[in-house]
């Protein structure tokens, strides 16, 4: 079931409505990654079984009521957002070389590179079987989603062009690799409940952003968390040399003082010793702030997105899920 649940809605009836759709979901998705074959069964449902926020399900079903939820394809299109991203879930353990993933081990460390490669493309499969019924529309949207997505992660790989912002590349890396899926959840629930093509866009401008957000949150919850309620190893992403937006704000920094830390931040750090001693000062530092205020930024565009729906629960819901997403801890 998803961690998001404990977020109020502040409506009792699209509480309901919601929560039964995360229910119907969370059924189809064991049903969706389930195989004859005993080890591919254990493998593709291995993230499912781990849990996580379904963040995408969510948001696709709170824009279906916008429109009527309880119309056909909504809850299959729910599917193959988390389903999709999932897959990219196995995938980037690989490039990351991530050794836990939802407090349990990684696909990746338990049964090796090539069989997590091989499940995330059995779970893209399963998305892709399931999106063939819904027709050829939804298919063509999920094909640019899935071209933003593949950008985004080559473009991470690569690195900023010679003489490029790194900040600015990573925020478009984010928006190609997170927030594309997280519009695309919003845009399939809108569209699949019969919302008007308005609203469809308002909900994937508004997906987009908060998706930016999400990410960027999710960065600095790596740095600040203990690990006990998200599951992570406290920065992990220091670890392996994987430079966030508080490493990439530090890094521009021409202070003198930040010499040392910005050392530590240009390479992996294996070492428990430095690695403590780097994560002892990211915490303390400045530019800490100011990437909680990017994320504040984009949660705010969001926001304003969001004003162009109808005054209503599902309009207030999207709005508190902005507040909701800039201060969770975990």
């Amino acid at each position: 079931m998803s961690d998001l649940l404990s977020f109020d809605l502040g409506d009792d009836a699209l509480s309901t409505s919601v929560a039964a759709g995360l229910v119907d979901v969370e059924a189809r998705l064991a049903k969706a990654v389930k195989s004859d074959d005993d080890f591919i069964d254990s493998a593709s449902s291995h993230l499912v079984e781990a849990g996580g926020k379904r963040f995408r399900p969510l948001l696709t079903l709170l824009a279906a009521n916008l429109g009527d939820p309880q119309n056909p394809g909504v809850v299959d299109a729910a599917v193959v957002a988390e389903l999709t991203h999932l897959a990219t879930l196995y995938h980037d353990d690989v490039m990351d070389e991530s050794l836990r993933r939802r407090g349990t081990e990684s696909a990746n460390a338990r049964w090796g590179n090539t069989v997590a490669i091989l499940t995330g493309d059995f779970l893209f499969a399963r998305a892709s079987d399931i999106l063939a019924d819904l027709g050829p529309e939804a298919v063509r949207i999920q094909a640019k989603t899935f071209e933003r997505l593949v950008t985004g992660q080559i473009h991470e790989t690569v690195g900023a062009a010679q003489g490029a912002d790194r900040v600015d590349h990573h925020l478009d890396v984010l928006a190609d690799k997170t927030g594309s899926l997280i519009a695309t959840s919003g845009r399939f629930g809108a569209m699949f409940a019969g919302c008007d093509e308005a609203t469809v866009e308002t909900m994937t401008r508004y997906g987009e952003r908060i998706g930016v957000a999400f990410q960027l949150v999710d960065d600095l919850v790596d740095l600040t968390s203990d690990g006990k309620e998200s599951g992570k190893v406290q920065g992990t992403d220091l670890r392996e040399g994987i430079a966030t937006l508080p490493a990439l704000l530090i890094l521009r920094s021409t202070d003198p003082a930040d010499a040392r830390l910005q050392e530590l931040l240009s390479r992996p750090l294996p070492d428990d010793v430095e690695h403590a001693e780097a994560l002892r000062l990211i915490l303390q530092h400045r530019e800490l702030d100011e990437a909680r205020a990017v994320a504040r930024y984009w949660a705010d565009e969001a926001r304003a997105a969001a004003t162009n729906l109808p005054e209503g629960p599902v309009r207030g819901a999207l709005e508190a899920l902005c507040d909701y997403v800039v201060t969770r801890t975990y």
